[in-house]
């Protein structure tokens, strides 16, 4: 056998052994309870929200007040900053896309409260440290330049209407868990510029109370005994463990520029998930069957050799979508059974070549070579026109669109691979030393 010849299988059963070990995880993990799947950090084929299930947002930014020249940064400045509490709470493949002038559409699959999304996403966030006012007699009458604020804890406070520091000064926010009552609270660190500001502040009023103060409400306001040099402060306010979670995520992402409305809120269970995966692969596996089944009674032993590359084609979009890390989507699902019919295309021009070359009077190798090397220039043609479709689509398309070109793209690619070199190398391989004067085609 050539070296070449030799090289070519090798690196065929290199690809095959590598997409087996890129997809050994998947059929681990989606074998086991879901509760497992959720936990994991393997490399796995991740499934969108119309497959397992989540939660969809619209939001809509209220830029009502806002100044003429800021409204246009408003809803980029709120969407990265939603992007970034949503990576930090670890949902996987989230789609946040904007929507129209000051709408945002939020995707979270795999997350089953709503609530829960809604707490991440749609808290403004807006932490302030303000200084109370120790004199007033009591809440009707507010001295100028302070404001009534409401406390967590029941009742009401005067604070001064101006902010002495914000959370635009925190470099971080973590949980922990202690105090008097051994419970979880906010440990607030500020930056180099934020604990100066926050130690002269604290310097220049010692035996004053300083109000915490999150998206209007006073979480505490506990005495200022002495300077606080270390840029260090912390938030009590009888918190769960979640809710101090979900309030130290906000507080490090930092706070929204505007508030934000959930305009539509909708969850969608791992029932219809899981029906959306039985149909989708139920039609993929009718399709694969009617083809694997037509391509041998038609084009004999060259059909068996179609049905290896076919395979080969699915094993190679599932293992580059888990190296790639994209997500699995049911428009997704619809792309992959497209490009069924569009491998077996590749192979069916390849077949008719090479029978009129041997209707010719060529002997089978020659013929099969010679239908390969016609053949070739449609098939790129044709693949070629079809992948700037799907450019076009992935490009221009919202999320369902764009699943929809993934999968399309990458079933074009793979296809070509295998309908043109891994089909002719077996051919080679087969035919290699022997005096056949006839092939199945």
């Amino acid at each position: 056998m050539p070296r070449s010849l030799q090289y070519k299988i090798i690196f065929i059963l290199c690809v095959i052994a590598g997409a087996a070990y890129y997809l050994v995880p998947s059929f681990r993990v989606y074998s086991q309870k879901r509760d497992f799947y959720e936990a994991t950090d393997q490399k796995i084929l991740r499934l969108g929200l119309d497959l397992q299930g989540g939660v969809r947002l619209l939001l809509e930014v209220e830029t009502e007040g806002v100044p003429k020249d800021d409204r246009e940064d408003i809803v980029p400045r709120a969407l990265e900053i939603i992007r970034n509490r949503i990576d930090q709470f670890g949902v996987s493949e989230p789609l946040i896309v904007r929507q129209g002038e000051k709408w945002i559409v939020v995707q979270l699959p795999g997350i089953k409260d709503p609530q829960k999304a809604i707490d991440i996403v749609g808290r403004t966030a807006l932490l302030e440290f303000k200084l109370v006012d120790d004199k007033a007699a009591d809440t009707e009458n507010i001295p100028e330049g302070f404001e009534l604020l409401e406390r967590k804890s029941g009742g009401s406070i005067i604070v001064q209407s101006s902010a002495a520091i914000t959370g635009a000064a925190l470099k971080n926010a973590r949980v922990a868990i202690g105090g008097n009552y051994n419970l979880p609270y906010i440990e607030l660190e500020f930056t180099k510029e934020g604990a100066s500001e926050f130690a002269a502040l604290t310097g220049a009023n010692i035996n004053r109370q300083l109000a915490i103060v999150l998206d209007n409400v006073v979480q505490s306001a506990p005495s200022i005994r002495s300077r606080i040099p270390d840029g260090k402060a912390i938030i009590e306010g009888m918190f769960s463990m979640e809710e101090a979670r979900y309030l130290a995520i906000v507080l490090r992402a930092g706070a929204l520029p505007a508030p934000v409305s959930i305009i539509e809120n909708r969850t969608i269970g791992p029932s219809l998930g899981s029906d959306s995966i039985k149909k989708g692969a139920m039609a993929a596996a009718i399709g694969f069957l009617a083809v694997c089944l037509f391509m041998p009674a038609y084009y004999k032993k060259a059909g068996l050799l179609a049905d290896i590359a076919l395979l080969m084609n699915f094993l190679i979009i599932a293992a580059v979508m888990v190296i790639a890390g994209a997500t699995l989507t049911l428009p997704g699902i619809a792309g992959i059974v497209l490009t069924i019919g569009m491998a077996v295309d590749a192979n069916v021009l390849i077949f008719a070549r090479i029978r009129e070359e041997i209707a010719d009077g060529k002997t089978p190798l020659v013929a099969i070579d010679s239908g390969y090397e016609k053949a070739f220039s449609t098939i790129l043609d044709a693949n070629i026109t079809t992948l700037i479709a799907a450019a076009f689509l992935f490009q221009f398309g919202s999320g369902p669109i764009k699943g929809f070109a993934v999968t399309l793209s990458l079933g074009i690619m793979a296809s070509m691979f295998t309908a043109i070199f891994v089909t002719h190398a077996i051919w080679d391989a087969m035919l290699f030393g022997k005096n056949i004067e006839k092939v199945s085609v």
